[in-house]
């Protein structure tokens, strides 16, 4: 299963690089970047919590693969695409909007399935462990993404992308382990309101929801516009947004070794809220550094900070849940999570083309600093945890 994440992981950050990539190079406009983000987000921030509810009701298993035959058809009709020549960025916008469909029905199964394949004390460590497959594909994949770009072109990206999903779906057909719903007579509906009843009466899960929508809304959109920093701040190619997606990974592989060395450490909640002030400077400084280096340096930072605090909260939100519950609370999550990125990429979107990429991000970088400053000093449900 470890394997199969993260061979998918891989592939899905060339395509994400490319993706990127070949939108500004089609339309150079970072409106477009940023639309392109909300629509691959926006069904995830739809359609999760009735994910979440199929995932209480469904094997999880089952929702897993399809998501993961959607996500591979998606892949494959832009490969088909990008070689035939005919791509257009409606193409793109309207394949994000697929891949996004899938992953809101696949992300909360997912995230269900993982505490059945450990135990209770060891999830902390296995988010974290899981955490770092998916960042070495997030250091790998932009690496390998940049450089085929720069040799062979988008559509090996996306074809890469397509053939990597059969390692997922290999290992989803091979593992044992089933979960197996109560029959229930409930409406969906009914059962949703059971989620949020449950995420309302822990009080702070709700704080721990409204920081993971901040967390995700205001850093985002810097992975966004990587590409505008590196065509018209440092008028560089394709392998240098990749060395700088690679850097930000390799930050998150460090991030999450630190979180998975310190195991079921103390004062989770004020452990976080120190990453996010550090995922803030760092997002502040990228912002408004001139110098390569100085901006590598801060994506080391970033990542670091970024899966740190990602790790940390998910593995509470875990550990508040129980079981028959996790799907509908963990779709919860998701959409707060994952609906940031939307919500803030369309915002972004809106203002880097009146007060420019460096001083909205860095906006941005220093909203976050103040948000893991209220949590910390002022409601304090988070920093007791």
């Amino acid at each position: 299963m470890w394997f199969g994440a993260c061979t998918s992981s891989i592939g899905t950050w060339m395509q994400i690089v490319a993706q990127g990539w070949l939108i500004y190079r089609l339309s150079h406009s970072a409106f477009l970047l940023a639309l392109d983000q909300f629509l691959g987000g926006i069904p995830i921030f739809l359609f999760s919590l009735i994910g979440g509810v199929v995932a209480d009701r469904i094997e999880r298993r089952k929702i897993l693969l399809v998501s993961q035959y959607m996500q591979m058809g998606s892949a494959t009709v832009l490969t088909i695409l990008v070689a035939a020549g005919v791509v257009h960025v409606w193409h793109i916008l309207c394949l994000s909007v697929v891949s996004g469909l899938a992953q809101a029905f696949g992300g909360p199964a997912y995230q269900a399935l993982i505490p059945t394949l450990v135990e209770r004390e060891d999830m902390p460590n296995a988010i974290a462990l899981n955490s770092i497959q998916f960042n070495m594909a997030v250091t790998i994949g932009p690496a390998l993404a940049g450089q085929a770009l720069a040799k062979l072109g988008e559509k090996w990206c996306f074809g890469l992308n397509a053939i990597s999903f059969l390692a997922p779906i290999i290992s989803l057909s091979m593992i044992s382990t089933r979960f197996l719903p109560e029959r229930t007579t409930e409406s969906m509906f009914s059962s949703l309101k059971q989620g949020i009843k449950f995420v309302r009466r822990q009080t702070s899960m709700e704080a721990l929801i409204v920081l993971a929508f901040c967390m995700t809304a205001l850093s985002m959109p810097m992975r966004t516009y990587i590409p505008v920093f590196v065509k018209d701040i440092f008028h560089r190619g394709p392998e240098t947004y990749g060395n700088l997606l690679s850097l930000m990974g390799l930050g998150s592989i460090c991030g999450s070794l630190i979180v998975a060395e310190r195991g079921n450490l103390r004062n989770k909640g004020r452990f976080a809220l120190f990453m996010l002030i550090c995922l803030g400077a760092g997002i502040a400084g990228f912002a408004l550094s001139k110098s390569l280096p100085l901006s590598y340096a801060m994506l080391v930072l970033v990542g670091a900070s970024l899966m740190a605090v990602f790790a940390t909260v998910t593995s509470l939100v875990q550990l508040i849940t129980t079981n028959e519950m996790r799907g509908r609370v963990m779709s919860v999550y998701n959409c707060a999570f994952r609906g940031g990125m939307p919500m803030g990429n369309l915002l972004t979107g809106w203002f880097v083309p009146i007060f420019t990429a460096p001083v909205v991000l860095g906006v941005n970088g220093l909203l976050l600093v103040l948000v893991a400053l209220y949590f910390l000093l002022v409601q304090r449900r988070v920093a007791t945890l």
